[in-house]
């Protein structure tokens, strides 16, 4: 008679030898959901290039009257984003620190003074303040949360 311990090694051994034989890989058809054939169609996808291709005279405008300002720039702005303004907005984002790869860096518009105001001219939401409880006649102060829930001593 075997000992528990063979006993264990047997069964090992057998759960060693018998696992390799489920564990087999089968040839697994792709996830498109159609075969690949010379009859389809294919299809040209058309490449929209999405964003902001160049910097409208305007805006060039202002950017090289801030450039001028800082001193990264002479002359008077021409409203062309030229090689001169370039090289001035490159200037101006690695003295600063910022990237210089693409132009112009928002952080750097923002720096120039050209980017969205602080202080709009028109409300903004939560400015106005809270209406007090006396100027609306619905709410009496026994009707209050705070007349309702105080703590007695």
């Amino acid at each position: 008679m075997l000992s528990a311990r063979a006993w264990q090694s047997l069964l090992i051994v057998t759960a060693l030898s018998v696992t390799p034989a489920f564990a087999n890989r089968t040839h697994r058809a792709p996830t498109a959901g159609h075969p690949k054939s010379s009859t389809h169609k294919s299809k040209k996808a058309s490449h929209v290039a999405q964003g902001q291709r160049s910097i409208d005279p305007e805006r060039a405008k202002e950017i090289q009257n801030a450039l001028i300002r800082e001193n990264y720039m002479t002359g008077a702005p021409s409203g062309q984003w030229d090689s001169q303004t370039e090289a001035a907005m490159l200037k101006y984002q690695a003295d600063h620190g910022w990237q210089t790869k693409l132009t112009p860096d928002s952080r750097a518009i923002i720096k120039l003074g050209l980017g969205p105001t602080q202080k709009p001219e028109g409300p903004q939401l939560g400015s106005s303040p809270a209406p007090s409880l006396s100027a609306n006649p619905s709410v009496s102060d026994s009707n209050t949360l705070a007349s309702t829930h105080s703590i007695q001593n």
